[in-house]
């Protein structure tokens, strides 16, 4: 990631705009898009305001996912703890969910469960240590939480290559036969960027296997 710090509060209507446009970020003009960002910014920021004493942010530039949005909220221990969101799920959660505030406060909730405080993991300096990260953490933490999640089910998880994606992460329930889809997959390069924001990776897979039971009429 580039560090492009954003901490300016911008009118909040420039992300209710945008988000209300079906071309999304794409569509804007570059001017168009830096006051989106620092709208969104502005909402994350008070969002979490609401809830927490202590708020701090900045977002960064990445070279696949583009804007992150990251910020830091302390406890009632001062304890620091920070998370990291996308550019179009924060505009999605501002225009669509009922109370964006406690979804996005239910992300550090979750952390301070880790007591002491929790910053971001410190990025992998080469291949070799991003390979590690994903095949000893990553990887077996969506295993175990997919085969916890469906205990007692049969259900398809492991390694893949897609044409599209690359090595993906692919999970699926066999018991679904016939045009139906049965599997999804989700990038490992996702799966690890969710990581290194203190975000949990399995939820990616756990929701499109949620949507593949929904679709099949299994929920």
């Amino acid at each position: 990631m580039n560090n492009k710090t954003t901490n300016e509060e911008t009118n909040v209507n420039a992300a209710n705009e945008a988000a209300e446009s079906n071309e999304g970020p794409k569509a804007l003009t570059e001017e168009q898009l830096a006051e989106l960002i620092k709208a969104v910014y502005h909402n994350g920021y008070t969002a979490l305001k609401t809830q927490f004493e202590t708020v701090k942010g900045q977002v960064l530039q990445h070279e696949v996912y583009g804007p992150v949005f990251i910020f830091q909220v302390n406890d009632e221990a001062d304890d620091a703890y920070v998370c990291g969101f996308f550019l179009r799920e924060l505009i999605n959660a501002f225009q669509n969910r009922k109370d964006p505030a406690m979804w996005i406060a239910s992300f550090y909730v979750e952390l301070m469960n880790t007591k002491g405080g929790k910053p971001l993991p410190t990025p992998p300096a080469n291949e070799e240590e991003t390979k590690a990260v994903i095949d000893k953490m990553v990887i077996p933490h969506c295993l175990n939480t997919v085969r916890d999640e469906f205990a007692g089910e049969k259900v398809h998880a492991g390694l893949d290559w897609n044409e599209q994606l690359g090595p993906v992460f692919e999970a699926g329930f066999p018991a679904i036969q016939g045009d139906s889809n049965n599997v999804c997959a989700v990038p490992l390069h996702l799966l690890l960027t969710h990581y290194m924001l203190n975000r949990d990776p399995s939820e990616l897979i756990l929701q499109g296997l949620y949507r593949i039971r929904e679709e099949n009429g299994m929920e």
